[in-house]
C-alpha cells in the first residue's frame, strides 16, 4: 500500500512558505501522493492553486484533491483550464479526486444551485473531458494535459457517488471512518465496476487525519471542531479520532493495508514540516 500525505492548505495561519516546505521535504522522505483537501467558504488555500504551487517545487510525487469540489465551479471550460495547467506544470503528476459537496455555502458564493450539484457533477465531468480533447462548445481551450487528460478519482459518500466514480475515475476514495467498514465499501466498489462494465481494478483510496503528540493532538482538536463545525457532532467525533501517537498510527496503516486499500492519504492538522519525519518513520520502518 502507497502512503500519501496531505498538505496544510485548510490549516488556517499557514504560511506559504510552509506549504513548500511541506512539499519539498514529503517527496524527499518518499511519500506517495500530496494530497489537498477543498473548502471555498474557509479561511484556507484554493486547492488548485495549492497544487500548482507544489508542483513547482517537486518532479516526483504525485499531486492530488482528495476531493475538489468540483460542482461549485459555474464553469467546466475555466476549471478545465486550471487543471490542466496544473498537470502540465506537473508534467502529467496530477490526478483528480472530485465529489459533490455538502456545504451550501460553497455553491451561494459562485452562484451555483446546490440542489442540483449532482447533476452538474455528471454534466461537468464529461465537459472536462471535451476540452481535454480540444472540443466541447468552444474548440481550443489550452493547455492539454501531460498524457491527454487528467486522471479522475471519485470521492463520497452519496448514494450516487459510487456509480458515478465507476463512470469517470480511475477508483474512489474513502472520506474518512472507522476502518472495520473499509473492506465493505472496497466491495460497493467494486461491485459498482463490474456493474459498469469495467474489466480494470479500481483504484482504492482512504485518509484520516494524523497529529502526533498532544500538542499537536491539542492543536487539532481545534482545527477539527471549526473545519467540520457544520456537521454537528460528527465534527467532535473526528477531532476526538485524530491519530496522536506512533502505536496508533502503526495500527491503522496496517489495517487500511489489510482491508484492501491501495493508497492511504494522511493529513496532518498542523503546519509543520518536522511531523512528516514522524510520519515516515512509522509508516517506512
Amino acid at each position: 500500500m502507497d502512503i500519501g500525505v496531505g498538505l496544510p492548505n485548510t490549516v488556517p495561519g499557514t504560511g506559504g512558505r510552509q506549504l513548500t516546505d511541506f512539499a519539498i521535504r514529503a517527496e524527499e522522505l518518499g511519500f506517495s501522493t500530496l494530497a489537498v483537501l477543498d473548502r471555498l467558504v474557509y479561511d484556507s488555500y484554493d486547492a488548485v492553486v495549492t497544487l500548482a504551487a507544489a508542483a513547482a517545487v517537486t518532479t516526483r510525487i504525485t499531486l492530488a484533491p482528495t476531493i475538489l469540489l468540483a460542482p461549485y465551479w459555474p464553469s467546466s471550460a475555466l476549471l478545465a483550464k486550471q487543471l490542466a495547467s496544473v498537470d502540465r506544470i506537473a508534467e502529467g503528476r496530477l490526478v483528480v479526486g472530485f465529489a459533490a459537496g455538502g456545504r451550501e455555502d460553497d455553491f451561494v458564493a459562485t452562484g451555483v444551485d446546490f440542489h442540483t450539484r449532482g447533476r452538474w457533477l455528471d454534466t461537468l465531468l464529461g465537459e472536462l473531458r471535451q476540452v481535454w480533447a480540444g472540443e466541447g462548445p468552444v474548440p481550443g481551450i489550452g493547455p492539454k494535459p501531460a498524457n491527454g487528460e487528467v486522471r479522475l478519482w471519485g470521492g463520497g459518500n452519496s448514494a450516487a457517488s459510487i456509480p458515478r466514480a465507476a463512470a469517470h475515475g480511475i477508483g474512489w476514495v474513502s472520506g474518512g471512518g472507522p476502518v472495520h467498514r473499509y473492506p465493505q465499501q472496497a466491495d460497493t466498489v467494486r461491485a459498482a465496476w463490474a456493474a459498469a462494465g469495467r474489466t480494470d481494478t479500481p483504484k482504492l483510496g482512504a485518509l484520516t487525519y494524523v497529529a502526533l503528540g498532544e500538542e499537536r493532538k491539542a492543536a487539532a482538536g481545534t482545527y477539527l471542531r471549526d473545519y467540520y463545525s457544520y456537521m454537528g457532532a460528527k465534527a467532535e467525533a473526528l477531532a476526538s479520532g485524530v491519530i496522536a501517537d506512533e502505536t496508533t498510527l502503526r495500527a491503522t496503516v496496517d489495517s487500511y493495508a489489510e482491508a484492501g486499500c491501495d493508497e492511504l492519504l494522511l493529513f496532518p492538522c498542523t503546519d509543520d514540516a518536522e511531523q512528516l519525519d514522524l510520519l515516515a518513520k512509522v509508516c517506512f520502518a
